[in-house]
């Protein structure tokens, strides 16, 4: 649905007409295309403290797309390395660094920090290294003209590096204010990681639940763009939008209700090759506040959202089904991570996936070579969304740090950085794709 006020605003008298009134001024945002896939600019690679780091991240960085600088006026992106950040007076340099030249960065430009995981045995670097978190969601919400701001912990430089061409793209335009955390790559992971940049995920097939239409319809078409086949799962009564989809795509559809309780049996028969993305997509809502909320309102909403998860996925890991270097991607919501008037329901069953990814990705990972991320959506422009009354819709729009909706390509290209073989190091995380949203920030 057109967003007639971010159109507003970029004519002669919105900008004039917002200046004054002190309205929302959404910038628009710089997304992936095949004609414009890296950012315009040069890159600043900056560094506090004493990082073991240095020399192996420019090298990562020289593979971005972009031209690597140590000085630049107008940097397209930033990455500031405070690793090595230990202390208060290390924090003093995150100030010094960033502080000159925050200003210039370009529109829809990226700001990346890079900080360690917390040590519980030393409690003054704990407390700088928390301390980055802080930070980064405040310039988040500072930053504006589409400019992005996150925090990666990371462990080692390979683990990271997926992580880091996809926030410093075009690709992360409306994921921002995150904190995400980066393992290291196990040999499997990284010999798998060595895919061509173009075409990341030829040879391997993907199933999306829910791909019939909006999101789900979005993260197929993103990961068939990515090289993958992608198998589209959907309700029966959707048959004739899911074949069409799966068609456009040289995909396979995969008509099925995923609450069945052979649902993933019914799975693995129709993949006895196996599968390496499975994308739970799939999901509904039955609004209504708990004191009015009937109880199949409430178990159809679990069964669909987080029931049918679970025991796919289970079935699924089971059968061997998801081969090793295999990934799992659900979805969240950020109404699980801060809850929602009239959801409760809906709420639960979302905050359940956050609790099945922190517990299943370790262990997937161990068991079968497999790892387990979630995203997290915000205020995104669909169908769904298109049909929430007038001020609720603007609302949502305008309360996050970029002041606008997402789109459901902004999803997909989350999670097809989840699913990239360069990603083995990402797992156990959920990712809120928001645009910084205020709700629960």
């Amino acid at each position: 649905m057109a967003d007639r006020y971010l159109r507003f605003t970029h004519s002669t008298p919105g900008r004039f007409a917002t200046r004054r009134l002190g309205l929302p001024q959404p910038a628009e945002l710089r997304r992936w295309s095949a004609e414009r896939p890296t950012l315009d600019g040069p890159l600043l690679h900056l560094t506090a403290g004493i990082s073991a780091h240095r020399d192996a991240l420019a090298a990562a960085l020289s593979r971005t797309g972009l031209e690597v600088r140590d000085q630049a006026e107008r940097p397209a992106a930033v990455v500031l390395d405070a690793t090595g950040v230990r202390d208060t007076a290390g924090l003093g340099a995150v100030h010094a660094a960033l502080h000159p030249v925050v200003r210039g960065v370009r529109d829809s430009g990226r700001i990346v920090v890079l900080g360690t995981v917390p040590d519980p045995a030393d409690h003054h670097q704990a407390a700088a290294q928390q301390a980055l978190e802080g930070f980064v969601r405040s310039l988040g919400k500072e930053a504006g003209r589409g400019r992005t701001v996150q925090l990666v912990r990371i462990t080692d430089v390979p683990g990271a590096e997926s992580t880091l061409r996809f926030l410093l793209s075009p690709k992360s335009a409306y994921v921002s204010g995150q904190v995400i955390t980066t393992g290291t790559l196990g040999e499997q992971a990284a010999a798998t990681g060595t895919a061509d940049e173009d075409k990341p995920l030829a040879g391997r097939t993907a199933l999306v639940t829910g791909g019939a239409r909006g999101i789900g319809e979005a993260v197929a078409a993103t990961l068939a763009r990515d090289g993958a086949h992608v198998v589209v799962l959907d309700v029966p009564a959707a048959q004739s939008d899911l074949v069409a989809v799966a068609e456009r795509l040289g995909g396979t559809a995969l008509p099925l209700d995923i609450t069945a309780e052979d649902a993933g049996e019914r799975i693995a028969a129709a993949l006895p090759d196996g599968l390496d993305i499975l994308v739970h997509n799939a999901g509904i809502t039955r609004d209504r506040r708990l004191q009015n909320m009937p109880a199949d309102r409430w178990a159809s909403v679990l069964d669909v959202n987080l029931a049918s998860v679970l025991t796919t996925t289970d079935a699924l890991l089971k059968a061997g089904t998801i081969r090793p270097g295999g990934r799992i991607v659900a979805t969240a919501s950020i109404a699980g991570l801060a809850g929602n008037s009239g959801q409760t329901n809906y709420a639960a069953s979302k905050a359940g996936i956050v609790g099945l990814v922190r517990s299943l990705g370790p262990r997937a990972l161990a068991e079968h070579g497999v790892t387990v991320n979630a995203v997290a959506p915000g205020f995104i422009e669909t169908k769904m969304t298109a049909a929430v009354p007038l001020f609720i819709r603007e609302a949502g729009r305008r309360m996050n740090s970029l002041a606008q909706g997402g789109r459901p390509v902004d999803v997909a290209e989350t999670t097809a950085w989840f699913a990239h073989p360069g990603s083995g190091a990402v797992n156990g995380q959920v990712v809120r794709v928001c645009g910084q949203s205020l709700l629960g920030a």
